[in-house]
Formats: C-alpha cells, structure tokens, sequence
C-alpha cells in the first residue's frame, strides 16, 4: 500500500468517501486494521468509522446540508416581529440595518442587520431606499465665450497632508497649460486672488484686466447677474475670460467675487457633488500626485513648492498629453498644437507610402 500525497481534505464528495473505504476494506482483508490504513491514508479514524457507520446504516454518504436546525437558529415569533417592525417603520428608516437597531430600540426583536434582510428576503419584502433625486442638468458655457487659450480657466484646490499644506493651481480649459500655483497653509479668498494675480501676469493679461470692460459689465460681474453679462456681451460687452471652479466657500465668497469682477473675469460654479463638472483641473490633480507620488511624502513647505514648480515646468512643456492630442499644453497654449498634429499625420501616411513603395519593388525584382 502505497503512501498518498497528503491528508484528505476536509470536504470530499461521495464518491471520494466510497473509494477511500472501499481501500480500507482491501487493506483489512490483507491483515490490516482499519485504524492502521486510516493512518496511512492520512485519513482521520473518527471520519473513517463515521463513514463506515453511515454506509452501514443507510449507504448514504452525502454530506448533510449545514445550518439545517441551528441552536441559536431565530424563533417563529421573532421572524414575525421582523416583519411587525417593517410594515410600522419600513418607509421611515428605509434600511435594513436600521430596522434592526430600531427593533432592539423598541424592546421588539434583537437580531442582526443581516438577520433582518435574510428574513425580509425570504419573505418577499423589499424596502423603498433613498428617494430618487431629480436630476441638477449641468449649467452651459454662455453664449459669448470663444473656445481658445486665455478665454476659460479652471482651478481648485489639492492637498498635501505630510507638508501641512494646501496648493490652488490656475489651469487653462482649452489648451490643458498649468498656469500657475499657490502653497499656502490656508484656503481662503486671499489665496485665490493672490494665484489669479500671479496666472494673469504669467500671462500679459493682469493690465488689461483692471482695464477690460465697462464698468456695467464690473457691476453685473460682481452681482453675479449673468442676465446682464449676456446681454452686455453680446453688444460687445463681454468678460475678459470665464472661470470654472466648485462650489467651495472659497470660490463663492463675496471678495472673490468682487476681485475677479475687478479684472473682468465671470464665474461658474459646478454642480454640488460632481466634481466631473470640474474634470480638468480634477485631471491635473490627479495625473500630478500619480505620476509623482513623492509629493505626498514631502514634510518641508519649501521644497513642497520647489518640487510643485519643477513639475509644472515638465508638465507643461515635456508631457504629452492625450486630451489634447498629445502634444505639450505649451505647444497648445502657444498655437503649435495643429501643425504637430497635421505633421504627424502627414508622416503616417508618407511612412505607410514608403512601405508600400519598397514592397512593390521587392516584388519587382524577384525572379
């Protein structure tokens, strides 16, 4: 009798247990004991002669479906002060988890959150859940902005936990350039005008913005009245540029406001709760700490800004990035982006010529 390659498993089939008897049945009539060939098939005496005996008694060997009639099994009376604490607080609480907190709050049943919904379940009862929300349609661009650099910037903030600080990046909509960014250990008004300062002058646009516009236009800017702003804007009337931001109280307090009117720029405000409606500058954020993770591990202030500035710097004029056709935001911001694109296509089709090309004359000069 050969030695096997381990012990049995804890659970094996039927026809398993049959042959494992039916070799200790061979063994014993070779002058074997039963307990001795159970050792040598690493097999447990107890669930040999448990086997041995259901195969006796009825020759079923068919391991019984567990949970069948449990100690700690619930009482037919709390199955039905499950379905008593439903039909009185299911519209209420709207969770099955929370009816069964209001049951033992009730002195009713005590039991499980799963207990609850296995017994709702099986009794075919359903709970309401949250009240469906109407849907908030996502505001449109006005009528007056041009789809170009300089013309719809986003920013936001991010922060770094280790450095204790918070940055707000300025990011161009159209082009993907990131413009500018602040590290500031607060989060006020005072920051988001401080970065704007710093964008418009990045840009040659902080002059003409105090300059830009009526002072109607100022006013209705920082009234918030967008009525008005279209209605100026399309007697030529119109904004320098849009901002797009979230409705974080930095961005809606009144000094922003009145700031950003002063240079002749409009707000808009993303829905609450959806930060897609803000998906570039949650893009630059994003692709920023994952592909360089050691910002997050940056404990100096300092060199959190250092490092923030040398990654905008690559940011912008050495990644590709694909939103924009992969090329540069600097190629983009800076007008270069359509010539490298049609460059390249030109390339691929005069490369796919030249294959062409080659391979007919390979053909034309074998024998």
């Amino acid at each position: 009798m050969g030695l096997t390659t381990g012990p049995v498993p804890a659970r094996v089939d039927a026809n398993v247990k049959a042959g494992l008897l039916e070799l200790i049945d061979h063994a014993e009539q070779h002058g074997w004991s039963r307990s001795r060939a159970a050792i040598r098939l690493v097999l447990d005496e107890s669930r040999q002669r448990r086997w041995t005996q259901a195969r006796r008694d009825g020759g079923d060997l068919l391991d019984a479906a567990p949970g069948e009639n449990p100690l700690h099994g619930l009482l037919p009376a709390e199955r039905e002060a499950i379905i008593t604490v439903h039909d009185a607080w299911g519209e209420v609480d709207r969770s099955h988890r929370k009816l069964a907190h209001r049951g033992s709050r009730l002195g009713v049943v005590h039991v499980s959150e799963s207990t609850v919904l296995r017994v709702l379940q099986q009794a075919g009862l359903t709970l309401p859940g949250a009240p469906r929300r109407e849907p908030v349609p996502r505001t449109p661009f006005p009528d007056w902005l041009e789809w170009k650099p300089n013309r719809i910037w986003g920013y936001d903030y991010t922060h770094f936990p280790r450095a204790r600080r918070a940055a707000v990046a300025v990011i161009d909509i159209v082009s993907r350039k990131w413009i500018a960014t602040l590290v500031s250990a607060e989060e006020t008004s005072t920051q988001v005008e401080t970065v704007f300062c710093d964008a418009l002058e990045a840009e040659d646009l902080l002059d003409a913005g105090w300059a830009h516009g009526s002072d109607d236009l100022k006013s209705a800017l920082a009234d918030g009245d967008r009525e008005t702003i279209d209605r100026l804007a399309a007697s030529g009337d119109m904004p320098l540029l849009l901002a797009v931001s979230d409705n974080g109280p930095q961005m809606r307090s009144v000094s922003t406001r009145e700031f950003l009117a002063g240079v002749a720029i409009a707000q808009q405000f993303g829905r609450p709760g959806t930060p897609t409606d803000q998906a570039w500058i949650e893009s630059l954020f994003g692709h920023v700490k994952g592909e360089h993770p050691h910002l997050e591990l940056i404990k100096d202030p300092a060199e959190l800004e250092a490092e923030l500035e040398h990654v905008r710097r690559d940011y912008n004029t050495v990644r590709l990035h694909a939103g924009i056709g992969y090329v540069t935001p600097d190629d983009e911001h800076e007008g270069r982006g359509e010539g490298l694109r049609q460059a390249r296509r030109l390339g691929l089709e005069q490369a796919r010529q030249t294959r062409i090309q080659y391979r007919r004359n390979q053909k034309a000069e074998t024998p």
